[in-house]
């Protein structure tokens, strides 16, 4: 049987719509949507680079306690209510998927909270550790 578990952020959101940061499937990690609210004081900046950098901290979260890092990550959605604001993320999202260059869709689309100017949802494949004995 496949390995299954969820991961949690203390987010308020995840207990009111009822829903995981993230789900590990055997091998597979599905990160939700992910906002730039800083779960601990459940604030947000007016900022979409600063929102951006928070998703992306509260990401490598969620990938981190699944055993992935920003290495593992093989699609990456965007999404912003404003087509504007997404070229000024894209030095942020270089430095952290430049290498990786994951497959990815950006998407212009209302989201949850009028505050909440972009949300980032990623997959990643943990990596198998080496088989080791006989």
């Amino acid at each position: 049987m496949t390995e299954r578990h969820t991961i949690l952020s203390g987010s308020a959101f995840e207990e009111q719509i009822g829903y995981a940061r993230a789900v590990v499937d055997g091998d597979r990690v599905h990160v939700s949507g992910t906002t730039g609210f800083d779960y601990t004081t459940m604030t947000i900046s007016d900022d979409v680079v600063v929102q951006a950098e928070q998703c992306l901290r509260n990401i490598g979260t969620a990938l981190a306690e699944a055993g992935c890092t920003f290495a593992d990550v093989v699609r990456v959605r965007y999404l912003l209510p404003d087509r504007a604001d997404f070229e000024p993320c894209w030095p942020l999202l270089r430095r952290y998927f430049g290498e990786v260059r994951p497959a990815a869709t950006m998407l212009v689309c209302g989201l949850a909270d009028p505050r909440m100017k972009i949300e980032i949802e990623v997959d990643a494949r943990r990596r198998t550790p080496p088989h080791e004995g006989p």
